[in-house]
């Protein structure tokens, strides 16, 4: 995988700093090979809900079509650097159309799992997951079922979330069962899959690793156990997508202090 399409959407995000994941999408495609690099335009403004109860909708889907006309001009999988998680859904679209049997990892600290009925701030970034696999303003139809979801080190899930999850069939990994590397291989092959789509959200690593996220939680994953999981996943299946979101520095000096560990991350998935 060697294509890099660069994104630095921020309108997905309930974040009132939002904005500062403009400058950690670019800080990483500053560190990335300008001959595989793509950047995906985003438009300045927020954009409108349009009567979806998805805040900054109209802006969403230009970014979505654009992500998507992009990586159905070519065959070659690609790694989407975001910007808020959201960025993550067309290109997981993109792989379940050359992969019918695809499984998705999401690893996050939130769950995602929020509808636009049960979400408190109407933020996309809060329902990027359950839009993969239910029907709904942002994707028409179901991309992948349940079953062959699984979630990793989630640990900040509202009450509808944790509801959904307990009752949907998605599968849920901890952040400390990825201290072995094989739990999450594992967890993906018992789903059936054939292939499998990686999405990393920065916030699923312990605060002690990364400090450039917008609302880091408690009791996060190591990195290095999470590319060793990456790399025992990759040895039983092929990967033939990611992503990686999430990357909020204060400032872009201040982008240095976490830029060695996100590469490892992208290196695990390239």
């Amino acid at each position: 995988m060697t294509r890099f399409l660069v994104v630095p959407q921020w309108q997905g995000s309930p974040s009132a700093r939002a904005m500062r994941l403009i400058d950690g999408a670019e800080a990483i495609a500053d560190d990335l090979p300008r001959s595989g690099l793509t950047r995906v335009d985003v438009p300045a403004e927020a954009g409108e809900a349009v009567g979806t109860g998805i805040r900054r909708f109209s802006t969403l889907t230009r970014v979505r079509d654009a992500i998507a006309d992009i990586l159905d001009s070519g065959e070659e999988p690609a790694l989407i650097i975001g910007g808020d998680c959201a960025v993550a859904v067309p290109a997981i679209a993109a792989a379940a159309k050359r992969h019918p049997s695809l499984a998705v990892v999401w690893l996050d600290a939130h769950g995602d799992l929020h509808t636009p009925d049960s979400s408190p701030s109407g933020a996309l970034a809060g329902m990027t997951l359950r839009a993969t696999i239910e029907p709904g303003p942002f994707v028409a139809d179901p991309l992948i079922p349940a079953a062959r979801t699984v979630l990793v080190g989630a640990r900040a899930l509202d009450d509808a979330e944790a509801a959904f999850l307990d009752g949907s069939g998605v599968t849920s990994v901890t952040a400390g069962a990825l201290t072995d590397p094989a739990v999450l291989a594992d967890a993906v092959a018992a789903t059936g899959a054939d292939a499998v789509y990686v999405h990393i959200d920065l916030d699923v690593l312990d605060p002690a690793a990364v400090v450039g996220v917008l609302e880091p939680v408690p009791f996060g994953a190591d990195p290095a156990h999470v590319t060793a999981s990456i790399a025992r996943l990759r040895e039983r299946m092929p990967l033939v997508g990611a992503s990686l979101s999430g990357f909020a520095p204060a400032t872009r000096d201040a982008a240095v202090e976490d830029l060695g560990t996100i590469l490892r991350l992208l290196g695990a998935l390239a």
